[in-house]
């Protein structure tokens, strides 16, 4: 793969424009694949509280996702998994015949305090439960998709579902702290078999023992990937490969409700872009984190995916073009 340099303000490749219907579908597209956790989130902010919210890192990626590609789900539920989430995600045209139902089984449930300022936050209680067991095995249509997405998981896992996707043209993965802490031999392997890593700031700085974001953008690339994407939140974000660095900025967003799965929609958003096109040359690149950011600017609008639920691909263009004039000078 050859990543050279791009522009964000150049016309970019063609753009598809989706009608306004909820549920969506994507003849034409190239399916992606994405494995991780669904999950029950309780949240709390400094002025409101919320329960029960869809939540996961394959949940928000996928639902990002949606707006430009199909997307077929992996994840695992208990049997207390409400129906109205799952019918969420259907009335989106995501596939969830991957999503395993464990009988007797809790799901995986996180609760999180955000600070003032709604960049950090406290993590409550996490409760596992059947994620904890998670075995992914993928349909047998699963396994011919050429776009693959690990969401945030154990690594000796993801290269289990790296296994089942021989044919794979495009394999990207999210980390976190806790693995690098942990599983420092398993990621660094699996770090090997990846086109591309997406992790935020700190995680960077972690796995690369070092302050300094560019050199620990360029330190993670030379452990395996093509390319290393680093998320700064409301600061944007960075890309390595071996021919280019650049960063993007993030879109300005006055109302911010909730953060969760902020992340993993800028990761959707960049994936389902890429898919779209079927290609990932160094301008799709570009195009695709610019639609990530954009994507993820609504996600933090609403608690869960509320916000996303009321806004349509004309409503990401729409923003694209106000984007574009931002970054003109």
């Amino acid at each position: 793969m050859g990543i050279i340099s791009g522009s964000v303000n150049s016309n970019g490749p063609p753009r598809r424009t989706s009608s306004t219907s909820l549920t969506t579908s994507h003849p034409n597209t190239m399916p992606l694949v994405v494995v991780g956790s669904v999950a029950i989130d309780n949240v709390e902010t400094p002025t409101e509280r919320r329960d029960n919210l869809l939540g996961g890192s394959a949940t928000h990626f996928s639902y990002a996702a949606s707006f430009f590609t199909s997307v077929r789900l992996v994840g695992v539920v208990g049997e207390d998994w409400p129906g109205e989430h799952t019918a969420v995600l259907d009335e989106r045209g995501i596939d969830t015949s991957g999503l395993q139902h464990v009988p007797g089984g809790k799901t995986f449930t996180w609760t999180g305090r955000y600070h003032d300022n709604m960049n950090d936050r406290d993590t409550l209680d996490v409760q596992l439960n059947v994620f904890g067991e998670f075995n992914p095995v993928l349909p047998e249509n699963y396994r011919r998709a050429k776009y693959v997405f690990l969401a945030n998981g154990v690594p000796a896992v993801q290269m289990k579902v790296l296994s089942q996707v021989p044919g794979r043209r495009l394999a990207v993965a999210d980390t976190m702290d806790l693995w690098i802490k942990t599983t420092r031999n398993d990621l660094d392997q699996l770090l090997t078999q990846l086109d591309g890593l997406v992790l935020n700031d700190s995680e960077a700085k972690l796995i690369a023992e070092t302050e300094n974001l560019v050199t620990a953008g360029h330190r993670v690339k030379e452990m395996g990937p093509k390319f290393v994407i680093i998320k700064k939140g409301e600061h944007g974000a960075m890309f390595f490969s071996d021919y280019e660095t650049y960063v993007l900025p993030a879109f300005p967003t006055a109302n911010v409700v909730d953060p969760t799965g902020a992340g993993d929609s800028f990761a959707g958003g960049m994936m389902g872009y890429l898919a779209e096109c079927d290609n990932f040359e160094p301008e799709t690149l570009k195009m695709a984190m610019a639609y990530g950011i954009l994507v993820a600017s609504f996600n933090v609008e609403g608690f869960g995916l509320e916000r996303m639920q009321q806004i349509t691909r004309d409503d990401i263009e729409n923003r694209m073009a106000e984007y574009r004039k931002m970054l003109s000078f």
